[in-house]
């Protein structure tokens, strides 16, 4: 009977609008520092796990085989997706407010393959690391094409 009437009152309070405020955040990182010091990394790691060289002495495939080595590719994914939320935080998108809500879908979309690549990475599949691998990247280039396009590659730069 208690586990109804708390349920009934939290709910009453949520309809009248006397639901407790969250918990004020405090973003210790600005954006710049955030993507140098815990997405890029992390990011790295995540798309230097899986790969494949060819040189002219043959060809050299890249994957973890070891549990340590499995669970830094997870814990890499689970920071990539993570850090959407952080890029959520307010005053995140400061400067380009008239852009909130393309920046808000560009966070939403890396917690999405952030997902992806930490089901690929708990999956132990090697291609699917690498496909994923290849979502976030694309997430990531869409991004910075609107917020930072000093960052992209040449190649990658849109021409006046």
């Amino acid at each position: 009977m208690r586990i109804v009437f708390s349920l009934a009152l939290a709910l009453a309070m949520t309809i009248a609008g006397c639901a407790p405020e969250p918990p004020p955040f405090e973003a210790v990182a600005d954006v710049r520092q955030l993507m140098l010091t815990v997405v890029e990394p992390a990011a790295e790691v995540y798309w230097d796990s899986v790969g494949t060289i060819m040189t002219l002495d043959g060809t050299e495939e890249i994957a973890p085989s070891t549990t340590a080595e499995w669970e830094a590719v997870r814990n890499a994914a689970m920071v990539i997706a993570e850090s959407g939320n952080l890029l959520l935080l307010p005053g995140r998108v400061a400067g380009h407010e008239q852009e909130a809500e393309r920046w808000t879908k560009f966070s939403l979309d890396l917690i999405a393959t952030g997902r992806q690549a930490l089901v690929a990475a708990e999956a132990r599949d090697p291609s699917a690391v690498f496909y994923a691998g290849g979502e976030v990247y694309l997430v990531c280039a869409d991004c910075h094409a609107v917020f930072a396009p000093e960052t992209l590659q040449p190649n990658f730069q849109q021409e006046d």
